[in-house]
């Protein structure tokens, strides 16, 4: 059995937006006392700062992912439009592979956590659901907060970042050849969580 506290046990969650990563990736950190980042954050502070990119990526600090406004459609906007440029993800590179060795163990989800920030993370997962699955969460989210959008807007808006996210030049989004895909279209989020864990506990043990 691997000690994260020891070691600093990794555990890597990709995936495309609106899949359940962020939901699995905490309740995962507080399943077994790990801390959490959602890199993609990172993105879209980069994104909110304005200006040039990769000054903002050379100069974020933590307290730049407590913007109130980081997730709004437009900040995911321009998250994904900032990750597409090579400069900014070697910026990013450093603050999130520090985070994922910390003492105590760590939870990191994003696009390309297992593949290119921490290929030797312990554990390895690609959560995923289909567009159409992935669009009414996103509506729902977005509507709760208040945003005055529609069903077809958002799921263009998934379509189109899913399109950049996989197409990039840079870190693609793909799962890694040793991750487990978790396919959350017709899972509960109970059902999904349960399925982190368990992938989670064949690796460092309860």
């Amino acid at each position: 059995m691997t000690d994260g506290a020891q070691t600093g046990f990794t555990v890597a969650i990709d995936g495309p937006a609106a899949a359940g990563k962020g939901t699995i990736g905490r309740a995962v950190a507080a399943r077994f006392g790990f801390a959490h980042l959602d890199t993609g954050l990172l993105y879209r502070a980069v994104g909110a700062m304005g200006g040039d990119p990769v000054a903002a990526a050379l100069r974020i600090d933590p307290t730049d992912l407590e913007r109130p406004d980081l997730r709004t459609a437009e900040a995911g906007q321009a998250a994904s439009r900032v990750a597409v440029i090579p400069e900014v993800r070697a910026a990013l590179v450093a603050f999130q592979r520090s985070f994922a060795r910390r003492p105590g163990g760590a939870v990191l989800d994003g696009r390309d956590i297992g593949t290119v920030i921490c290929p030797e993370a312990e554990v390895k997962l690609f959560v995923t659901a289909s567009p159409e699955v992935r669009a009414e969460r996103r509506f729902k989210e977005l509507r709760g907060a208040g945003h005055d959008t529609d069903l077809a807007t958002v799921l263009a808006d998934v379509r189109s970042r899913d399109a950049r996210d996989a197409d990039r030049a840079t870190a693609p989004m793909i799962a890694a050849a040793d991750a487990l895909v978790l396919d959350t279209s017709r899972m509960s989020v109970d059902q999904a969580v349960a399925a982190a864990v368990a992938a989670v506990q064949v690796v460092r043990g309860a």
